[in-house]
């Protein structure tokens, strides 16, 4: 099974998925916890570069490029191996964060971007997603405290834009795209999780 969790900065997701991850090791499930952009050495390099802050533009087509770059080395190294041994495979963003921010909030072709994407996937799609959903200012409160990447240090608005994204998704997409409110406990955050991949695991 393939499991993915999205949302806009400091949502949650990364505590939620790390949460998930450690309850099915330790009931014996086999499972990885991996997280884009990232996962493998080169993608990681991306990921590097992707977020560092710089003075000179980032041209949003360049920007897009790097993160199907950086999943294409992810999924033929690391997430399909993985599912071809049957294993759980939970991951920190997948395509869906793309179309968001590089479709939604950059304006970029959202149809190109999919077709980059449908690339780089090599057939594999999430069998859930989770959206962790908090409003933009509750983001920007929970950043105050820390030092910002640079797409952590974009507007509002174009936060706005990239929430609104994830929702234009999720309701396109209903079987597989779960919403979440973030503003509960993270306890019962997990909880309204962990039944829905229950329910999918025990499927037949």
């Amino acid at each position: 099974m393939f499991i993915t969790f999205e949302g806009i900065e400091n949502c949650g997701k990364s505590t939620q998925s790390k949460l998930l991850y450690e309850w099915l090791l330790d009931n014996g499930y086999s499972v990885i916890l991996t997280r884009e952009p990232g996962g493998t050495p080169s993608a990681e390099e991306i990921r590097d570069f992707l977020l560092k802050n710089r003075e000179e533009h980032f041209p949003p087509f360049s920007e897009v490029c790097l993160y199907i770059a950086a999943r294409g080395f992810h999924v033929k190294n690391l997430i399909k191996p993985e599912l071809s041994k049957g294993n759980v495979v939970i991951c920190d963003r997948f395509s869906d964060s793309t179309i968001a921010y590089q479709g939604y909030g950059r304006g970029l072709p959202i149809d190109l971007i999919k077709r980059m994407d449908e690339q780089a996937r090599e057939g594999i799609k999430p069998d859930i997603t989770f959206l962790i959903d908090i409003p933009v200012e509750e983001s920007f409160k929970r950043l105050k405290e820390k030092e910002k990447d640079r797409i952590e240090s974009e507007s509002v608005e174009f936060h706005e834009k990239v929430r609104n994204g994830f929702l234009a998704i999720a309701k396109e997409e209903p079987e597989r795209v779960k919403v979440i409110d973030g503003i509960k406990p993270i306890e019962e955050i997990f909880k309204e999780i962990l039944t829905v991949v229950m329910e999918k695991l025990q499927c037949p």
